[in-house]
């Protein structure tokens, strides 16, 4: 998978060159294209942003930079096109999921009061958010989104099942996890994970989802 990333701050995506991610990348199962934004300004300074007609607080983004630097990463348009905003989609695992099985993601990342309107309207399929708060700017959000549709591209976890039975995959949280030693400071791993019998270990995983979505999450629960 190719995803190139549209930035005024390139240099925060060194964050993604460490674990899952950073494996992901060095073994080419993931092309991260990281665009600078200012490499496209026509103005003298590599200016980006200017005030906004009507009057206002803050900066905007300004359309000719971003549209020529996504005229530069994608000229034929083969990507899927996201801007990471408040305004967008709630992000959740489906929507990864579906992501996950395009060649080619872009993805812009905002910043200050946001960007020209005409960038939005000329050039992105999709806006996604991940979550009901405002962050300074859109790199947090695209590291995000990069990290959750990794876990879904074809042998970026060792193990198939990670994605298949995890929190969300079937509507409820995931079951407690426990590994060695078997009893720490007198709490003790539950019984039936030690006893070898799968099929009441599946019984007791699905019981304990719907009671800790029940207790955690009871909007997912209904």
């Amino acid at each position: 998978m190719r995803i190139s990333v549209l930035t005024l701050f390139p240099e925060m995506f060194s964050a993604l060159e460490h674990s899952i991610v950073g494996r992901a990348i060095k073994g080419n199962l993931i092309n991260l294209n990281l665009v600078d934004i200012r490499d496209y300004s026509k103005d003298k300074h590599k200016r980006c942003d200017d005030y906004p007609y009507g009057g206002g607080s803050g900066m905007v983004m300004c359309v000719q930079p971003i549209y020529d630097a996504v005229m530069a990463a994608d000229p034929e348009h083969k990507a899927k096109r996201i801007y990471l905003s408040p305004q967008g989609k709630l992000l959740n695992q489906e929507i990864a999921r579906q992501l996950a099985l395009h060649d080619e993601l872009l993805l812009l990342c905002g910043h200050y009061e946001g960007v020209d309107q005409r960038t939005i309207d000329l050039l992105i399929d999709e806006e996604i958010s991940i979550g009901d708060y405002v962050l300074t700017g859109g790199e947090l959000p695209a590291m995000v989104l990069i990290d959750c549709v990794a876990r879904y591209v074809p042998d970026v976890l060792h193990s198939g099942d990670s994605v298949e039975k995890e929190s969300f995959s079937d509507g409820l949280l995931e079951y407690p996890q426990y590994t060695r030693p078997e009893e720490f400071m007198g709490l003790k791993v539950p019984d039936v994970l030690l006893s070898g019998n799968h099929k009441l270990i599946e019984q007791w995983r699905k019981q304990k989802q719907e009671e800790v979505t029940r207790r955690k999450r009871p909007d997912l629960f209904k």
